[in-house]
């Protein structure tokens, strides 16, 4: 299972994830010294004994980098709105539950977070306002988890609804062409390329050739983990790193957004089909701009 995170700026979504998890993640320089996630983040965990990992995806909440969260909540199973007890639903909250539920996102849990800081009856406030927030949508009557990631207080029950909503979780199809959106690539010194995204199909071994975004350069895969572990074979639902190497393959040459896939299932096309769903809470119509 792959859970992603939704929430407004500081609200607690990485120090949920730290408690959760016992990982403080790998921050970036940039992120200490402002306080705040700017870009995606990942951990690993089992949330039992002998259970399988769960892929944890942490997005940031700031509406600057919006685009980033948008890249860490596409192909996630699960997410997990985080709402901070002293604030409330904030403009993010609403912005991130927008996105999520055009992504069909297929389960949600919500976090009420920092009810150390306030009295109960200020919790009860919020957990309404967070219910009527998802009423009149796919995740009305999501269960609500108030906790404190400083105490402690509530993380355990949420790990166990966590526990609970992994034997849930819609299997992805194996079949078919093995498909993979890039959402970070790295140099790795003496292994070279390393990309990673959340594989939406198919399946992909060590020694597979695939091609590489819209120009389709070929690439070969040297070597793969799989939820954060090594592996011979990666296969859809699975957080996926790749090392991929090529002649005069650079790092530089591969974007976030960039697609891997198999030579017959590359196919870049200028046009596309699209189906329009417009949110119930739009003031207005939506008109032709025409």
């Amino acid at each position: 299972m792959i859970v992603g995170t939704a929430g407004h700026i500081d609200h607690g979504k990485t120090a949920l994830l730290h408690a959760l998890t016992g990982q403080a993640g790998d921050h970036r320089q940039e992120e200490r010294e402002r306080g705040m996630t700017i870009d995606l983040g990942y951990r690993y965990a089992a949330l039992a004994e002998g259970a399988p990992l769960t892929g944890f995806i942490d997005v940031p909440g700031h509406e600057r980098f919006i685009h980033n969260m948008l890249a860490g909540a596409h192909g996630i199973d699960l997410v997990l709105l985080v709402v901070a007890a002293d604030d409330g639903v904030m403009p993010q909250t609403r912005e991130h539950l927008a996105i999520i539920q055009l992504l069909g996102i297929p389960q949600a849990l919500v976090a009420v977070s920092k009810c150390d800081r306030v009295a109960p009856a200020r919790v009860a406030e919020v957990q309404a306002q967070v219910a009527a927030l998802l009423a009149p949508g796919p995740y009305a009557g999501a269960p609500q988890f108030a906790l404190s990631s400083v105490t402690g207080e509530g993380v355990a029950a949420l790990r166990q609804a966590l526990l609970q909503a992994q034997g849930r979780v819609r299997q992805r199809s194996v079949r078919g062409g093995f498909r993979l959106a890039i959402d970070r690539a790295f140099a790795v010194s003496g292994a070279g390329v390393v990309v990673t995204g959340t594989a939406l199909a198919g399946q992909v071994r060590a020694g597979d050739t695939l091609l590489l975004g819209k120009a389709g350069k070929p690439v070969r895969v040297r070597g793969l983990h799989a939820q954060s572990q090594a592996a011979l074979v990666a296969e859809a639902g699975q957080r996926v790193a790749l090392n991929i190497a090529a002649e005069r393959l650079a790092v530089e040459q591969v974007h976030r957004g960039d697609w891997l896939v198999p030579e017959w299932l590359h196919a870049p096309s200028v046009r596309v089909d699209i189906e329009l769903t417009l949110l119930a809470g739009e003031p207005r119509p939506f008109e032709h701009f025409s």
